[in-house]
């Protein structure tokens, strides 16, 4: 995967609005010392902040109310703070704790909050400095984790907030459909005709039907959003694409069958994907190389090196997903 890449998401604030904010949220007595950008994220821009007093907290802040985002990038910042109190409640997976939500816009053009700081070193920057045996063991506590956190069931297919559906098909099929009109809307070069990607999905919506009970799902659960420490997993962050879906649309699925994908699934409990399973997880596999390729456009990426890549991973789901069509009776 490509190195991060600058975005005109980022809603960078000036010292004096971010001490404005931990006053409102944390009281006069939270003076600001340092205040340092947490880079590895894609999309809201993050603070790591100390305190004058010692303390160490998170600042998170959503994109200027001006720039267009995705469809489903709209309002993630609320939907990260429902799934982190969501996480808290139902399971003892570790999480940042949420301790103060501002969407008055009255400091800044967006909301905001306020989470603890969680000490631990990003996965995806220290994994080519560990052992084989090391990186399988992180990969096997993370299938774990992820198995507790698909353990909580929702009302509804969808955003956790909703609005939902009662069926996973229509959901899924909505959501992938959002994506394509946005690519459409600006005109991304995806290298396939939106109308053909569209007949390649249709022909293989059925297996979506499979999936009966809304399980919360966080889609975006990558090594990047995973924090380590002493060989355990200290933190799981960025929870803001999450929804209620198939656990199969895990970022962990998405590399069954390698070494990586094999410690995952030992972690979680299961063994290899079955044939049905395999064709929704190549669903999935599209939808979120469709998602890579046509978020560069509205980010207003300079360096083409996410969509280049983005653009040879969906080349190869849609051949992976077209080599599945059987003929219909």
């Amino acid at each position: 995967m490509p190195a991060v890449t600058e975005s005109i998401t980022k809603n960078r604030q000036p010292t004096a609005v971010l001490q404005a904010m931990l006053t409102r949220a944390l009281g006069p007595d939270a003076v600001l010392d340092d205040a340092h950008e947490i880079t590895h994220g894609w999309f809201n821009v993050v603070y790591r902040v100390r305190l004058r007093s010692g303390r160490t907290v998170v600042v998170k802040v959503a994109p200027p109310a001006g720039v267009d985002v995705l469809t489903y990038e709209r309002d993630m910042l609320a939907t990260e703070v429902r799934a982190l109190r969501l996480v808290r409640e139902h399971t003892d997976v570790p999480v940042p704790d949420v301790l103060f939500v501002d969407d008055s816009r009255e400091l800044c053009d967006a909301d905001w909050f306020v989470m603890s700081f969680v000490d631990g070193d990003n996965l995806s920057v220290v994994q080519d400095s560990l052992t084989r045996d090391e990186r399988d063991a992180y990969d096997h506590l993370l299938g774990a984790a992820n198995r507790t956190l698909n353990a909580i069931v929702g009302d509804h297919f969808g955003p956790i907030g909703g609005p939902g559906g009662t069926q996973w098909r229509p959901v899924f099929l909505g959501m992938l459909d959002d994506v394509l009109v946005d690519g459409e809307r600006l005109g991304v070069d995806l290298g396939h005709s939106y109308d053909d990607i569209r007949a390649v999905v249709a022909a293989h919506a059925d297996c979506l039907d499979e999936v009966v009970e809304p399980r919360f799902v966080e889609w975006d659960l990558w090594t990047g959003n995973v924090l380590v420490r002493d060989g355990v997993i200290a933190g799981i962050v960025d929870h803001e694409r999450a929804l209620y879906g198939d656990p199969l649309i895990e970022s962990g699925f998405t590399s069954a069958g390698t070494a990586a994908g094999t410690a995952f699934l030992r972690g979680y409990g299961r063994g290899p994907l079955t044939p049905s399973e395999t064709r929704r997880r190549r669903l999935y596999d599209l939808y979120l190389f469709l998602v890579m390729t046509i978020e560069t456009v509205y980010r207003g990426h300079t360096d083409p090196s996410q969509y280049d890549w983005a653009r040879t991973a969906l080349d190869e789901a849609i051949l992976r997903a077209r080599s599945d069509e059987r003929p219909r009776p």
